[in-house]
Parts: C-alpha cells; sequence; structure tokens
C-alpha cells in the first residue's frame, strides 16, 4: 500500500482500538497539516472520537462542527452535528 494521509488516518484509526487515544492522535497530529485532511469529513470524525475519549469534549465538539461543514451529505452532516451537540453537553 502507497503511503497516503488516508492510510494514516485508518492506522490512527487501528491504533485507537489497540494502543489507546493518546497514540491515535499522535498520529492524527503529523497529519493535521496535509491539506487533503483539511477538507476531509472524515478526518474530523475520528479526530473528535480520539478527543472524547481523552476527555477533551469542548474541543472535540468544535472539530465535529467543522467536520460537518465538510460532509458530502446531509445525513453525514446531521449526524456529526449531533455528535458535536453531545460532545458539548458533557464539556
Amino acid at each position: 500500500m502507497a503511503p497516503s494521509p488516508v492510510v494514516e488516518l485508518n492506522r490512527a484509526v487501528a491504533l485507537l482500538h489497540a494502543d489507546g487515544a493518546a497514540a491515535a492522535l499522535d498520529v492524527l497530529d503529523a497529519i493535521a497539516d496535509d491539506p487533503r485532511m483539511r477538507r476531509y469529513h472524515l478526518y474530523g470524525a475520528v479526530r473528535a472520537d480520539v478527543l472524547t475519549r481523552l476527555g477533551r469534549h469542548a474541543e472535540a465538539a468544535r472539530v465535529l462542527e467543522q467536520a460537518a461543514d465538510l460532509a458530502p451529505t446531509q445525513r453525514e452532516r446531521t449526524l456529526l452535528l449531533e455528535r458535536s451537540a453531545a460532545a458539548a453537553q458533557r464539556a
């Protein structure tokens, strides 16, 4: 498999489940400045999940709102905004 930020995003998900949120966040931070990730709603969705698991609910809510703005479908946008509202309530 060729290296790419999407491959790294998938690796972050695997690390989240295998090694925990801190390990996953390190991978996400490494690809955060890639322009492709800035336009990819699933990057924000994954990052918010990691932040939530780290107890950083307010930050997760903001990231989910940004991801919702990038979502390609109304259903995905709605789901991300619902998750954002839930994270904000925990903050």
